[in-house]
């Protein structure tokens, strides 16, 4: 039997060999006098992408840049290196006889994934790369880690999510995809200042958690020695506003949902949701198609998006249709027609829709919606008027008893938006909120509870109101084209590896 290491054993034989090395560098520098942590700032002037834009104007000109060194040649009494910045990378030229022969000794040391400050000349190499020629280069952190790529890449997407700092550092894409969610958010931002709404917050420990459908995180404060439950909603809070007379609000903000983890769902994601006093969900329709297209053309400088080969175009008119029109369409089931909860269950039995005894005719209309046609929606489409029986908070629509006045936004058979003609009779949202307990005792979880304290503002007076929440994570996966909501949160929500 052989007593020599497996190769992976070799590998982490040789990773801790490497590291070691790296540590031993360290400890000379700082017995020399050259501690790098102790430098506390570097003078930036460009960074390498706009050194490329401007090399033009720049060409002989001098420059500093910092940025972490992604590759090195030696060769001789010259080298060359590679730097990665915010912004992008750049080929620098590091000679002995221009920084001196100490401070070329020191570069020769350094390791790939060192930080490291330079200055130097802006000019073209003789096979025509701009770079920088370095007249000084300073070691501004000491890398004591082997970067992947040293051996096999960072591919794993469980080890990128879990270590995302090193993500962003090996795969450019992904820093793209961040810089870009900023940027959408940033033009939301823009486009609602425009609309004169004005952005709030709200608190994320509340001690009813309404607003949607969901099980809420619970925890313990310890100095009012009360039971809190982490917001699921912005809703309650934002409609208080409203009744104090702030006309057009909205919050951009993370929520948190006790539920499962799949590639478009996350215990803790961000939610925006606003309200806009006087209008109702025709307005929130229309706002809401204005809003997708501004975002889209302002950050991909175009209303054509293409999502897993898919093009989804903004710039038309949004589709519009009534769920029971939209459930007739790909089941063939006409609820329109279908007047008892009987009727329902046996035509769910007929189409193999499983059901619940506590659900209703118009949870069955639900259920049938889900089954036959999300998957259908992939061009931007409203799909409105849905069941008062899966919509607590919603205004009745005077023209379908039965029914509100609600809408739900769907995109490459995704929801992306909820909204509501919302309700503001206090009398109303009192029987609803009693329906929704007793949904709670016989077993569902999800159900809300009665909010006291929502009822008494309501009772002081809400205007009529529209109002939605839009998944702001599922609109920077389409927008940036990524397979999974994981790909768009920066830290996302991991098992423990313990």
């Amino acid at each position: 039997m052989s007593n020599e290491p497996t190769p992976r054993e070799n590998t982490q034989q040789d990773l801790n060999e490497l590291r070691q090395i790296r540590r031993n560098k360290l400890a000379e520098l700082q017995s020399a006098g050259k501690d790098p942590f102790e430098i506390t700032k570097y003078d930036v002037t460009h960074h390498s992408q706009e050194i490329k834009d401007h090399f033009d104007e720049l060409e002989g000109k001098t420059v500093s840049l910092a940025g972490r060194m992604m590759s090195k040649r030696i060769m001789g009494k010259a080298s060359f290196c590679n730097v990665q910045d915010l912004k992008g990378n750049i080929q620098c030229y590091i000679a002995r006889d221009s920084v001196g022969e100490d401070s070329y000794k020191d570069f020769k040391k350094m390791d790939i994934g060192d930080i490291i400050g330079l200055e130097g000349e802006v000019f073209r190499t003789r096979t025509g790369e701009m770079s920088v020629h370095a007249h000084s280069i300073t070691l501004l952190s000491k890398s004591l880690q082997i970067l992947p790529e040293k051996f096999h890449g960072l591919t794993n997407t469980d080890t990128r999510y879990r270590q995302r700092y090193v993500d962003l550092i090996m795969n450019p894409e992904v820093k793209d995809t961040f810089i870009k969610r900023s940027q959408i958010i940033a033009a939301i931002r823009r486009y609602l200042a425009g609309e004169n709404f004005i952005e709030v917050e709200t608190p994320m420990l509340v001690s009813n958690a309404g607003g949607a459908a969901a099980r809420p995180f619970e925890t313990h404060f310890n100095a009012l020695d009360e039971d809190f439950k982490l917001r699921i909603s912005l809703e309650l809070y934002l409609k208080r506003l409203i009744v104090g007379g702030l006309e057009r609000v909205y919050e951009i903000g993370r929520v948190f949902r006790n539920e499962g983890l799949d590639t478009r769902h996350n215990p803790e994601f961000t939610l925006m949701e606003l309200y806009q006093a006087y209008t109702d969900y025709n307005g929130m329709m229309d706002l809401t198609e204005n809003l997708y297209r501004y975002v889209a053309q302002e950050v991909l400088g175009t209303t054509k998006i293409v999502y897993n080969g898919v093009e989804m175009d903004l710039g038309k008119p949004f589709e519009r249709i009534t769920m029971t029109e939209a459930v007739k369409k790909y089941s063939g089931v006409d609820f329109d027609t279908i007047e008892t909860l009987e009727e329902a269950r046996a035509v769910a039995k007929e189409h193999h829709v499983e059901f619940e005894q506590r659900h209703g005719k118009g949870d069955i209309l639900n259920l049938f919606f889900e089954e036959f046609v999300e998957e259908h929606l992939v061009q931007p489409t409203f799909v409105m008027d849905h069941p008062i029986e899966i919509s607590p908070l919603t205004k009745k629509n005077p023209r379908k008893p039965g029914y509100v006045e609600r809408f739900e936004f769907f995109m490459n058979g995704w929801e992306m938006a909820n909204a509501y003609s919302e309700l503001n009779d206090p009398i109303d949202q009192r029987e609803r909120f009693k329906a929704q307990e007793a949904q709670l005792a016989q077993g569902d979880e999800e159900a809300n509870t009665t909010d006291e304290d929502f009822l008494n503002a309501l009772e002081i007076g809400m205007p009529p109101t529209g109002g939605i929440g839009y998944g702001i994570d599922r609109m920077v996966m389409l927008l940036t084209d990524s397979a999974a909501i994981r790909d768009v949160l920066l830290f996302p929500t991991m098992k423990s590896q313990d």
